[in-house]
C-alpha cells in the first residue's frame, strides 16, 4: 500500500487505487470549477489528466480560481494547473491542450474514461455534451450562479444527456456571466470538488453517480437539493465552435457596441462605434466582403447579442470579443 494513497486505499482497496491509476480524465476548463477538481484528482492518483483552456490568469481569477497564484498572473492557465499538479503530485501525467474545438474534439478526447465540464458557456458545454455522447464516457457537469449552483452526471446510452435538461441554449444576454452575477469561492470550491469526487467514483466502482438526478445547491442555506431527471430521447448533436476570440487579430476591424458615455470613458485603440440599440433595430456595420470583425462592449453580452443579430443578417465573419473591454483592460494592466 502507497504511504501517498494509504488514506483512501482504506476505502476502496489496492484494486481501486489500480484503477485510478490506469484511468484517463479530461477536465475541460482550468477556472472556478475545474482548480479544485483538477487539484483532488490528481492528489488521488488519477494516472492520467488532459487539461483544456485557452485563457490566461488573470488578477480577478484569484480569489476563486485556487490553483494559480498571484506569480501566474498573464501566464496560461493550463501552464498554470500543469505546474501545481505536478508539485502536488509527481506521479501524475500531464497534457495541456487549447480551447477544445470541434473539429479536433473527438481525436483529442479519445481513450478518456471520464470527461469533466468546468466550462463557463453553453456553446461549449453542447460541446462537451456531443463528445461524451459520440465517445460513450460519462459527462459530469456543474453551473454557477450567483449563490446557487447545479450539477449532474450525463452518460449517453445510460441515462439523461445535458440536451434533456437543456434542450436548446438560451438567447445571448439572457443568462448573465460570473463578471455580471458575481461568483464566490467557496462555492465553486465545494461544487467542483463534488465533481471531482462524482469521477472518483465513476473510476472506481465505489458508490452511485449522480445519474438521473440534478444537484442543486444553495449557498447561502448551506443545503443540497436533489431533483430527478430523466431521459427524453434527446441526442447531443455536433455543434459549431463558440463566435467568439479572446484576443484581437491583427489588422482587423473592431465594432464598439456600447453607448456614448461608455465609450467616453475607455476605448479599445482604432475601434467603430456602433451602438446595439442600432444593430438590433435593424442598422448593419460597413464591414467590407470576408473582412473579419471583432465586436466588443463591457463584458461580453451585448456583443453576443450584436453577433447574433448580425449573423442572422448574413455577416458570417463577425465575432465577439470574450470578456469585452474589461478583460481587455485587464490583459493591459489598466484594471
Amino acid at each position: 500500500m502507497s504511504i501517498r494513497y494509504a488514506r483512501q486505499e482504506a476505502l476502496w482497496g489496492e484494486e481501486g487505487q489500480r484503477k485510478l491509476a490506469q484511468a484517463h480524465v479530461a477536465v475541460i476548463g482550468a477556472g472556478g470549477l475545474g482548480s479544485p477538481a483538477l487539484l483532488y484528482l490528481a492528489g488521488a492518483g488519477v494516472g492520467r489528466i488532459s487539461l483544456f483552456d485557452d485563457d490566461v490568469v488573470s488578477p480577478s481569477n484569484l480569489h476563486r480560481q485556487v490553483i494559480h497564484t498571484t506569480a501566474a498572473i498573464g501566464t496560461p492557465k493550463t501552464d498554470s494547473a500543469a505546474a501545481a499538479l505536478r508539485a502536488l503530485n509527481p506521479e501524475v501525467e500531464i497534457s495541456c491542450h487549447g480551447r477544445l474545438e470541434t473539429a479536433t474534439a473527438l481525436e483529442q478526447l479519445r481513450g478518456c474514461d471520464v470527461l469533466l465540464d468546468g466550462t463557463d458557456n453553453f456553446d461549449a458545454r453542447y460541446l462537451c455534451s456531443w463528445a461524451a455522447h459520440s465517445l460513450g464516457i460519462p459527462h459530469i457537469w456543474a453551473s454557477i450562479l450567483g449563490f446557487d449552483a447545479q450539477m449532474s452526471v450525463f452518460w449517453s446510452g445510460k441515462g439523461p444527456v445535458y440536451e434533456d435538461v437543456f434542450p436548446t441554449a438560451p438567447a445571448p444576454g439572457e443568462v448573465p456571466s460570473c463578471s455580471q452575477a458575481g461568483v464566490l469561492g467557496p462555492i465553486v470550491g465545494v461544487v467542483g470538488s463534488a465533481m471531482a469526487l462524482e469521477a472518483l467514483k465513476i473510476i472506481t466502482g465505489v458508490g452511485t453517480p449522480l445519474m438521473g438526478t440534478l444537484g442543486y445547491y444553495e449557498a447561502l442555506s448551506g443545503t443540497w437539493e436533489y431533483i430527478p431527471i430523466r431521459s427524453t430521447g434527446a441526442e447531443p448533436t455536433q455543434p459549431d465552435d463558440a463566435p467568439e476570440v479572446r484576443e484581437i487579430p491583427a489588422h482587423t476591424m473592431l465594432i464598439d457596441v456600447r453607448t456614448d458615455p461608455e465609450r467616453a470613458r475607455s476605448t479599445i485603440p482604432n475601434s467603430a462605434h456602433l451602438p446595439l440599440n442600432r444593430i438590433l433595430a435593424g442598422e448593419n456595420p460597413d464591414i467590407a466582403p470576408g473582412e473579419v470583425a471583432v465586436i466588443y462592449c463591457a463584458s461580453g453580452i451585448r456583443s453576443a447579442q450584436a453577433v447574433h443579430a448580425l449573423r442572422e443578417r448574413g455577416y458570417s465573419q463577425v465575432v465577439s470579443l470574450r470578456g469585452g473591454i474589461n478583460a481587455w483592460l485587464e490583459q493591459q494592466g489598466a484594471c
